[in-house]
């Protein structure tokens, strides 16, 4: 039985945690925060409740194979778990409305038609058909295998197979979620359509590579899931699983530095100066907080992917609270596509002249939750957005401008919306950094291939003898199946070795 030492409590780290503890191993967890979770937090005030992360679950087979794999309860024994349908409603920024079904390429074909006119649903539906494809090829490497020792032959090809353009005398293949866009789907409403799943990893689809064409598709393939009372019971489960195979837990504990002995990590030291001993660690931290705990090289310089010193957009948020029964079959999510595409991706991007907040594509989310709420009388909904993470969002009144332009895009979907209102808390990418020690509050993109490795992370194992990263900023990237899947490849590396291939 070795001695495991975790840095963090987001939910790869609690993957690891309880993976580790159930193959034997000793498990202690450190976490900076009072609470276990990292950014899947929750904001509680007068009897309404808000998730402040993610407010989706997409692949819960990733969680299912968690619970299997260290108890006789499976997930929906310990969460409520549920399909959202329709999986989402799209504003446009013509006006236009379409309803999405959940898990249905058909339904969403018809859909598309119907909404945007024949022959939308039909080029939607071939380009789902061609990110299955990109899936098919990425999927172990990118989800369930270790990072290859050669990772770079993943950024050599484009695994999406684009549909030949003719332009002048050449003929190309788009390699970026953009030129997707304009060469197969050739509409403003499905480009925003696709540029809202890249947004919701801070991805400017102008320089994402076609790959990226799995995030779609993994929410048309796997469904859109629930659970009740918030994605927060998630964490909760997956903490309750970690206490009941003994894992530890020592909360506002924060670690300033690792341990080295015989040249390999040896324990943690914290910052009230004790010393916790142990045969190996395991880090959930944002590399760039990870860097600063130790002298030892964790990877050489061309390992490090991405660009992680460089600024990264994060998720603001604005949580309501409102008075009056929501109305009746209101679609749980609904995505209001912001007016000025190429406005929005600059100031996403830091491409922008000015630091004035444009209004962003917005997110929003209505749970008919009763414990979310009050009671049946008041509603909660949480609206999200992309944008720079770090903007000085506390100097005047840039945070509530800007939370402002998310009021009036949500508008479209909640009536009565400003009637309605007794409170908003506003929660900038800053306070989430504050909160989760997210490293200025960024959001993790998903590893992807192509692009020549930029989308990729560093790998689980690192050149520091037992240390290794788990979590959104180490593979396979950020994201909650991202998150699961890298706590079982980090258990799998050190219970089996470095000849451990993989989940299967």
């Amino acid at each position: 039985m070795a001695r495991i030492a975790v840095i963090g409590a987001g939910m790869g780290a609690l993957a690891a945690a309880a993976r580790l503890a159930v193959a034997g191993h000793r498990v202690v967890v450190y976490e900076r925060a009072a609470t276990y979770g990292g950014a899947v937090g929750r904001f509680e005030r007068d009897g309404f409740a808000f998730d402040t992360g993610p407010g989706l679950l997409h692949l819960p087979a990733v969680y299912r194979d968690l619970f299997v794999k260290t108890g006789k309860e499976p997930l929906e024994a310990c969460v409520d778990l549920v399909q959202v349908d329709p999986a989402s409603r799209h504003v446009f920024a013509d006006g236009t409305e379409v309803l999405l079904p959940n898990a249905s390429r058909a339904g969403v074909v018809s859909a598309l038609d119907e909404a945007l006119g024949a022959g939308a649903g039909e080029r939607w539906g071939d380009f789902l058909v061609r990110a299955r494809e990109a899936w098919d090829r990425t999927r172990r490497p990118l989800l369930e295998e270790p990072l290859w020792p050669n990772w770079r032959e993943l950024g050599e090809r484009e695994p999406y197979p684009a549909v030949p353009h003719k332009r002048l005398l050449r003929t190309r293949r788009a390699s970026t979620l953009d030129e997707i866009a304009a060469w197969e789907l050739r509409d403003p409403r499905l480009t925003a359509l696709l540029d809202s799943h890249a947004l919701a990893y801070g991805l400017d689809p102008r320089n994402t590579p076609a790959s990226a064409a799995v995030l779609p598709y993994m929410e048309h393939a796997f469904g859109t899931w629930y659970v009740r009372g918030g994605i927060r019971e998630l964490a909760r489960a997956v903490y309750e699983r970690c206490l009941a195979r003994r894992v530890e837990f020592v909360f506002g504990a924060e670690v300033t530095g690792i341990v080295e002995k015989d040249g390999r990590a040896a324990g943690l030291e914290l910052a009230d100066g004790t010393v916790a001993e142990a045969d190996h660690v395991v880090a959930g931290v944002h590399p760039v907080r990870l860097n600063g705990m130790t002298e030892h090289v964790l990877q050489d310089d061309g390992d490090m992917r991405p660009d992680l010193e460089s600024p990264r957009p994060g998720r603001f948020t604005v949580l309501l609270a409102l008075r009056g029964r929501g109305d009746t079959g209101a679609t749980h999510r609904t995505v209001v596509h912001a007016p000025d595409r190429t406005a929005e991706l600059d100031f996403v991007s830091y491409l922008s002249d000015t630091d004035e907040p444009v209004r962003p594509t917005v997110t929003v989310l209505r749970p008919d939750d009763p414990a979310l709420r009050p009671d049946d009388e008041h509603e909660s909904v949480v609206l999200s957005a992309a944008a720079p993470a770090d903007v000085d969002w506390a100097e005047g009144d840039t945070a509530e401008r800007f939370a402002g332009l998310l009021v009036t895009a949500a508008e479209t979907a909640v009536p009565g919306l400003t009637e309605r209102l007794i409170w908003r808390e506003v929660r900038s990418p800053g306070l989430s950094a504050r909160e989760f020690a997210a490293e200025d509050g960024a959001v993790p993109p998903p590893a992807l291939a192509a692009a020549h490795s930029r989308f990729l992370h560093p790998a689980n194992t690192t050149r520091f003898p037992g240390l290794d990263l788990v979590g959104g900023w180490a593979h396979p990237g950020g994201g909650l199946p991202h998150a699961g899947m890298s706590g079982a490849l980090v258990a799998g590396l050190i219970v089996e070795g470095p000849d451990f291939r993989g989940s299967q």
